[in-house]
């Protein structure tokens, strides 16, 4: 079946040169964008009961912009003045270019991973007599706080905000070819939105091997996935996927 509309469980991109928009244009499909989950801040009051005080901590693991944010957010609410001599772990470049929303690159020590988690360790290593503090969601990979203690550094996690489900209920009348998702909670979401929800002729994209086997649990069929070898983005994926399906158009 010809592919027409896509449905992709993620904020709209706010760049102009997004390779969604080009897909769109170039391949004549609507692609409509909705957070299936979206995230909540844990209020200075919750983190404290986590017994946290930022003034014990030397260094601070970010993983993502989230983190980032809410980090300096409940910063904000106790009155706590980061120090600059914080050093600053993070997990990739993109990571780090938002620090600079924060504080002033240059003056800061700012360590940089490659992508993963595993690739920010031996930097971590380098520094194991640091205090760590690990600003996180209430669902964190298992790899984080294994490897962590693998290293035998001080650290602790503390959540700082929470991955929430999003209402769907005005798309209760509304399908799509493909719906695109990108964690197990993106599954989580739809059947919680949706409980009777029948895959039938739509197809389902998925990123990543969790969220494969996510969509296999529900029994569902995965017809588009990434990142491979030939099509390491979903909007690769998706390219060859509807420039297969939609031949002769």
């Amino acid at each position: 079946m010809k592919v027409k509309t896509i449905l992709v469980s993620q904020p709209e991109p706010k760049i102009e040169n997004s390779p969604y928009f080009d897909l769109q244009e170039k391949q004549k499909v609507k692609v409509d964008f909705r957070p299936f989950i979206h995230v909540e801040g844990v209020s200075s009051k919750d983190v404290r009961q986590q017994k946290v005080d930022l003034s014990k901590y030397s260094a601070i693991i970010l993983t993502s912009r989230n983190s980032v944010d809410h980090f300096f957010r409940v910063a904000d609410e106790m009155r706590f003045k980061v120090p600059d001599s914080m050093k600053y772990f993070c997990q990739s470049e993109a990571v780090a270019y938002y620090l600079q929303k924060y504080v002033v690159y240059r003056k800061r020590k700012i360590y940089v991973g490659k992508r993963t988690f595993e690739e920010l360790m031996p930097l971590i290593k380098k520094y194991k007599d640091e205090n760590f503090l690990l600003p996180t969601t209430d669902k964190v990979k298992p790899i984080i706080p294994e490897n962590l203690d693998a290293l035998g550094v001080n650290w602790k996690q503390a959540t700082f905000y929470k991955t929430v489900i999003s209402d769907l209920s005005d798309l209760s009348n509304v399908t799509y070819d493909i719906l695109v998702f990108f964690s197990p909670s993106g599954i989580e979401s739809l059947f919680h939105n949706f409980p009777d929800f029948k895959q039938n002729d739509t197809r389902i994209a998925v990123f990543g091997n969790t969220t494969v086997k996510a969509v296999k649990e529900k029994g569902l069929r995965v017809d588009i996935s990434a990142p491979t070898p030939e099509t390491p983005s979903m909007t690769m994926a998706l390219q060859k996927y509807i420039d297969a399906v939609n031949k002769g158009k």
